[in-house]
C-alpha cells in the first residue's frame, strides 16, 4: 500500500463476490452503524457553480500563497519557508490538512483515512529530499558512519499475509510449488525486472526506474515500455500463470489505483524496480528479513502531515475553497470561499503555487496554459473507497499466518486491510481498528456520492466475510471515506508527457505542485514536486 497516498474496486456482484458470498455466512443483521467522514465533496463542488461572485468581503496579501495543503502544498511551504520567506500563507478546501494522507479517530484509537506508510530512502537515493527531512524529524540518524532508522516507527513483524486455499500465509506472493511451470514464470518474471533494471541506465548513471519517476533514466527500453499497458507486456513474455497474474494486478491496483489491463507496462515494472524489487520463491533476496522497511504509523502518514504543517500554524487557512486564479502583469489574485463565515476572500500574491491536482488547477485558473489544459484532458483518476471498522475484540483466526499489519484475501477485488493496532505494544490483543482499502473502477465514482452509507459497509463486510466468518459480531462501527479522484493513472503515454514536464518546470508567478505531474499518487513524488516548486 503507499505514502502519497500508496498505498491501496469494490467487489462487484460476480466473479470473485459470487465466490466470496457462496461460501459466507449471512450477514448479522442489523448493520453496525455506518457513516460517511472526511471528505466535503460539496466545497469542490462549488466550482460547478462559480461563474457570478459576489464582492469580496475579505482582502489579503502575501508573498507567496500556496493553494492545497496535501503534501506537495506542505513541502512546497516548507520549501519557502527554508528560502527565508515568512509572509506565506496555505489555503486547504478540507479543515484539516494532507490530502490523501489525512487521519481519522474511531473509538478513541487513531487510524488512516488513505495513505499509511512510507519506504525508508536512501540517503543518496533518487528521493534525497525525502531522506534529507526525515533526518531533520528525526526518523533516520547517523550512527557510527551509517544511516539507521527509529525503530519505534518502522513496521513491526509480521508484516504481510494472504489469505488462499481457506488458510492464511506469510507475504502476499501466492505460493507455488517448486519446480512448476508456476515457480519457473515467477523465476522469469524476476529476471526480467533485474535485466531492466541494469540494461537501462542513463549515460550519467542515473538509474532505469527511479523515485521520483522523473530521475530515471530514459531511452528506448523504457519508451518502448511506456507505449503498451502492463498486461499486453506480460503476455508477450508469456507470463500467463493466473496467481502471478493476480499478484501483479494487485500491486498495480494497490500503487495505481488500477490493474494491468490499464496502466502502462513502465508503471508496472517500475513498481518493483523502483524501490520494492521482486523476488521469486528460491531466489536471492526471497526470505522475509530481506523485505523493505517501511514506517507505519496507527494514523498512517497523518503523522507525517503533523509535522510537516506544524511550522506553519496561523498561516494555514482550512475550509478555504478556492474558486477562480487569475494572474495578472504583477500580481495572482486567488479568490476563495471561507466556509466557516460563509464569504469571499481575496488574495493577492506575487508568487502562486497551485499544489492542486490537474483537472482541479485547469478548472481554477482563469487562462490556464496549454500544457495545463492538455495535461488535464489526458490524466484519469482512480476513486477510492477506505473503511475503518471498529472491533471490540480481536477475530478469531484462520490456521496458517498470525495477525499481520497488512492481511489481503486472494482473488478478491479489494486490497485487503491493515491493522491500526499493529504498531502497539500491548501484551494482550484487544480492540484495534481495521482499515480496508478498495480501489473502485472509474465507473463507480458518481456512485460514491450516495448518502446512505450503508450499502458500502455492507460490501466491505461481504468481502471479509470469508476469512473472517465472525467478523459481523466483532464490528461495532464503520466510518467511510470516499475519494472520487484519489490518485492519477499512469496509463501509456503519461509518463514523460511534454505537457507534465512543461508544468514541472514552469517558473512564473504561478508554479504547480502535485503527484500528478508524474501520473501516479506516491508520497515521494508529491514531496518532491512541492520542494522543486520552491527552487528560485
Amino acid at each position: 500500500m503507499s505514502a502519497g497516498l500508496r498505498r491501496r474496486t469494490l467487489l462487484a456482484a460476480g466473479g470473485a463476490a459470487a465466490a466470496v458470498a457462496a461460501c459466507s455466512p449471512p450477514a448479522a443483521a442489523p448493520l453496525p452503524p455506518a457513516v460517511w467522514v472526511g471528505a466535503r465533496h460539496e466545497r469542490g463542488h462549488r466550482l460547478r457553480s462559480a461563474a457570478t461572485l459576489p464582492t469580496a468581503a475579505v482582502q489579503r496579501r502575501a508573498a507567496v500563497l500556496v493553494v492545497g495543503a496535501g503534501i506537495a502544498g506542505l513541502a512546497a511551504a516548507r520549501g519557502y519557508l527554508q528560502r527565508g520567506v515568512q509572509d506565506l500563507h496555505l489555503l486547504e478546501l478540507e479543515d484539516a490538512a494532507g490530502g490523501n494522507s489525512r487521519g481519522h479517530q474511531l473509538g478513541g484509537m487513531a487510524c488512516p483515512l488513505g495513505a499509511h506508510y512510507l519506504p525508508v530512502p536512501a540517503d543518496d537515493g533518487p528521493a534525497r529530499e525525502v531522506a534529507a527531512w526525515l533526518h531533520q524529524i528525526g526518523l533516520l540518524k547517523r550512527e557510527h558512519g551509517r544511516t539507521v532508522a527509529d525503530e519505534r516507527h518502522l513496521c513491526h513483524s509480521p508484516q504481510e499475509r494472504l489469505f488462499i486455499d481457506g488458510a492464511w500465509v506469510e507475504g502476499l506472493l501466492p505460493p507455488v510449488d517448486p519446480g512448476s511451470p508456476a515457480a519457473a514464470q515467477l523465476q522469469r518474471f524476476a529476471q526480467a525486472v533485474v535485466e531492466l533494471q541494469r540494461g537501462g541506465r542513463g549515460a550519467r548513471g542515473e538509474p532505469a526506474f527511479a523515485l521520483p519517476a522523473h530521475r530515471s533514466a530514459w531511452g528506448p527500453a523504457q519508451a518502448e515500455l511506456e507505449r503498451t499497458t502492463f498486461a499486453q507486456w506480460l503476455a508477450a513474455q508469456g507470463l500467463t500463470d493466473e496467481r502471478l497474474r493476480w499478484y501483479l494486478d494487485y500491486c498495480c491496483r494497490d500503487d495505481y489505483g488500477a490493474g494491468t489491463e490499464t496502466v502502462s507496462a513502465w508503471a508496472g515494472v517500475h513498481y518493483f524496480a523502483s524501490r520494492h524489487g521482486f523476488h521469486a520463491p528460491g531466489g536471492d533476496g526471497s526470505d522475509a528479513d530481506d523485505r523493505e522497511a517501511v514506517f507505519t504509523w496507527p494514523e498512517g502518514n497523518a503523522w507525517m502531515v503533523q509535522r510537516l504543517a506544524a511550522p506553519f500554524a496561523d498561516r494555514l487557512h482550512t475550509g478555504r475553497t478556492v474558486l477562480r486564479v487569475t494572474e495578472g502583469r504583477h500580481d495572482v489574485q486567488v479568490l476563495a470561499w471561507d466556509e466557516s463565515r460563509q464569504q469571499l476572500e481575496a488574495w493577492t500574491a506575487p508568487q502562486v503555487v497551485l499544489a492542486l491536482p490537474l483537472f482541479i488547477a485547469a478548472r481554477v485558473l482563469e487562462s490556464p496554459p496549454s500544457a495545463l489544459r492538455e495535461a488535464a484532458k489526458g490524466l484519469a483518476y482512480a476513486p477510492w473507497l477506505v473503511a475503518n471498522l471498529q472491533l471490540d475484540a480481536p477475530l478469531l483466526d484462520r490456521v496458517g499466518a498470525p495477525p499481520s499489519w497488512d492481511n489481503v484475501v486472494y482473488g478478491s477485488r479489494g486490497l485487503g486491510y491493515v491493522d491500526a493496532m499493529h504498531q502497539g505494544l500491548r501484551p494482550v490483543p484487544g480492540a484495534t481498528v481495521l482499515t480496508v482499502y478498495h480501489a473502485l473502477p472509474r465507473s463507480e465514482r458518481a456512485v460514491l456520492l450516495a448518502d446512505d452509507p450503508r450499502p458500502w459497509a455492507e460490501r466491505v463486510l461481504a468481502e471479509l466475510r470469508g476469512a473472517h466468518p465472525d467478523i459481523d459480531r466483532r464490528v461495532q462501527r464503520i466510518a467511510l471515506m470516499r475519494w472520487g479522484h484519489a490518485m492519477a493513472i499512469p496509463a501509456p503515454g503519461v509518463q514523460r508527457h511534454p505537457s507534465l514536464q512543461a508544468l514541472r518546470g514552469a517558473r512564473g508567478r504561478v508554479r504547480y505542485a502535485h503527484a500528478d505531474l508524474a501520473g501516479c499518487s506516491l508520497f515521494e513524488e508529491a514531496f518532491i514536486a512541492g520542494c522543486e516548486a520552491a527552487l528560485p
